[in-house]
């Protein structure tokens, strides 16, 4: 057990920490296995996981082939964070950061790399002209929506769900600390749904994206144990409103499931190469 009337030292130095990822985890940056990605024959080449930074851009991916972009075929391959793959030699290449999601893209006569969740989202908005509005208004809270989640998500993940969920102790300051950051977050988007159908108005964007893989599973009861009863979820109903619809979508559906490796095998799919991976799994997603 540690010491809860811990004393930080004047100099910090690493020590062994516990917790879920405390075997991968370093204070250094940089690859840590000389090992190349594998590589597919579609326009974009996406290494990531079912995390919820993970599924933003593969809804997005299947929101385009939806609309009819063929142009956005994809290949996604799993990076098995547990494992440490975000620290071979070829996926820190296309990201420095060492964390998923990170993507090529090879449509053009160069390819070139796009790391960080939100700015792949931008990053194909703005190809396929989709899901983002030229509007300056209408385009400024759209971007102010995805950037609200890429602020918050920290608070969410690292903060509330590491403290109550993975951390090898729990200690009462850093849960409340965080559960009420998490609900904060949660007033913020369900007062917006009070007024809106969707996050930035009455369309569906890049920002419903960005924090339907967040929020969503909280509404559904499937993320860090029994948070959802903890935070008492059921409160946003507008939340739920939005969060129930959104799931319908079949892009969605499809999304959530590539590079997912966990829970039942027909919802899983390891990796993804054409829209004929999907046939055989079950697409359903409601809560």
């Amino acid at each position: 057990m540690a010491d809860p009337t811990y004393t930080p030292p004047e100099v910090w130095t690493n020590t062994e920490s516990g917790g879920r990822f405390a075997s991968i985890n370093r204070p250094t940056a940089g690859a840590r296995e000389d090992k190349d990605l594998p590589r597919g024959s579609n326009p974009f080449q996406l290494h990531s996981l079912a995390t919820p930074n993970g599924v933003k851009v593969t809804i997005m991916l299947e929101e385009l082939l939806e609309k009819g972009h063929t142009g956005a075929e994809y290949d996604a391959y799993t990076v098995n964070i547990g494992a440490g793959q975000q620290f071979t030699s070829g996926f820190v290449a296309i990201n420095p950061n060492s964390k998923i999601p990170a993507m090529i893209d090879a449509s053009g006569d160069t390819e070139f790399r796009i790391f960080e969740s939100g700015a792949i989202l931008v990053h194909l908005a703005e190809k396929f002209d989709e899901f983002l509005p030229k509007d300056p208004a209408a385009r400024a809270e759209v971007l102010s929506w995805v950037f609200f989640q890429v602020g918050t998500g920290p608070f969410i993940g690292g903060g509330f769900g590491h403290f109550y969920a993975y951390a090898p102790e729990k200690y009462e300051y850093p849960i409340n600390r965080y559960a009420m950051e998490t609900k904060r977050i949660f007033d913020v988007a369900n007062q917006q749904l009070a007024k809106t159908r969707y996050l930035a108005g009455d369309d569906y964007t890049i920002a419903d994206m960005a924090n339907f893989p967040w929020l969503a599973p909280f509404v559904a009861g499937t993320i860090y144990n029994e948070a959802k009863t903890f935070l008492s979820i059921d409160e946003y109903e507008h939340v739920a409103r939005w969060a129930r619809e959104i799931a319908k979508r079949p892009g969605v559906q499809r999304g959530r499931l590539v590079n997912k490796v966990w829970g039942d095998a027909d919802q899983q799919l390891m990796e993804r190469h054409s829209p004929a991976d999907f046939e055989g799994l079950n697409l359903d997603f409601s809560f």
